[in-house]
């Protein structure tokens, strides 16, 4: 990896913020805990300014865009505790597969770095990651509808078709590389929203652990198992696309798994859930089946918020067949007749 700490004093305990981190040559303080998950957690930190006699050290000397500096010097941190050699694989993959990236609507990873650490009496990991990235403290949008629902707000159809088409960007840089990436999960949880008086959000995709060379063929029946059990893993069931469900034996996967994740994205934009959730608070439903079948159910209302247009634009991308799925290039051309038409 090439990664190394110097002068690593961060105590695991000290989540309520004052700990030091050095990340390579870079000293952060840890200002509170954002969130956590499995072995990882998030942290608020604020690079603590270097020694003025040392010119080459700091951030600001190591990013190649200047853009992506904090103004006020704080920063998420997120801290992997890795326990054998295939989280470490894991670990070290989301870090090259990150570095792929370079687009305003994808989060960047700023700065790594991995160590080694002895086990004690209380640890069982073998090593620690830690990744840097901009802050975005609005949340995600998964983190938005919950609040949302509960006022029983909704956003504007503008801000709805402007956030997706923010998240069609991202998509597109991701989708035309060579070879193209999938993200495989992309969902409410996955997209950082950035409120801004006046404007519209801005909307970023990020965690890449999940991403991957997006074309993959599949010649046997052991092979189409193989991906849904990584599948099952890796993609959020409620987005996962059919062919991740139920694979056949003879397939040719490629980037429009993606594309079923933004048509369930964009009905979560609009009413906060994925449009096949509602199969598992029924008697015997099935998420999958539902899912197979493209059983989209819309809110039950005299008035729905939304456009019938934006309706079909969602039908438009959950087509259970893949070849005949829309690529990101036809969902863009789409979405923005749809935001001339409704900003007008």
């Amino acid at each position: 990896m090439g990664c190394s700490f110097s002068g690593l004093n961060a105590l695991y305990d000290a989540v309520s913020g004052g700990a030091d981190v050095w990340i390579n040559e870079n000293r952060f303080r840890v200002v509170r805990q954002l969130g956590e998950g499995g072995f990882a957690f998030v942290y608020l930190v604020k690079e603590v300014p270097a020694d003025s006699a040392s010119s080459s050290s700091g951030l600001a000397n190591k990013l190649k865009n200047p853009s992506l500096l904090s103004d006020d010097g704080t920063y998420a941190m997120k801290k992997v505790l890795i326990q054998n050699s295939e989280q470490l694989a894991l670990v070290k993959e989301e870090i090259r597969v990150s570095s792929l990236f370079s687009h305003q609507n994808l989060l960047p990873l700023l700065d790594h770095a991995v160590i080694s650490v002895k086990p004690t009496q209380d640890t069982s990991w073998t090593h620690e990651a830690y990744l840097l990235f901009p802050v975005h403290l609005d949340g995600t949008l998964f983190d938005n509808a919950n609040t949302m629902r509960a006022k029983k707000e909704f956003y504007s159809t503008t801000d709805v078709l402007q956030i997706f088409r923010q998240l069609c960007a991202g998509l597109k840089h991701m989708h035309g590389l060579d070879p193209p990436y999938a993200h495989n999960d992309v969902k409410p949880g996955n997209v950082l929203i950035t409120h801004r008086k006046g404007q519209p959000p801005i909307a970023i995709l990020m965690d890449f652990g999940s991403a991957r060379p997006a074309r993959k063929q599949i010649r046997s029946r052991s092979e189409a198992l193989q991906l849904q059990e990584w599948a099952a893993e890796h993609c959020s069931a409620p987005y996962r696309a059919p062919e991740l469900w139920d694979c056949p034996s003879q397939a040719d996967i490629d980037e429009r798994t993606d594309i079923w994740s933004l048509g369930c994205t964009l009905y979560a934009i609009m009413y906060g859930v994925s449009p096949f959730e509602y199969a598992l608070g029924e008697s015997g439903g099935s998420l999958q089946l539902a899912v197979v079948n493209a059983q989209v159910k819309w809110p039950a209302g005299p008035k729905p918020p939304y456009p019938e247009a934006l309706h079909q634009f969602v039908i438009w991308m959950l087509q259970p067949q893949a070849t005949v799925r829309p690529q990101i290039d036809d969902i863009i051309i789409h979405v923005d007749k749809l935001i001339a038409k409704f900003s007008s």
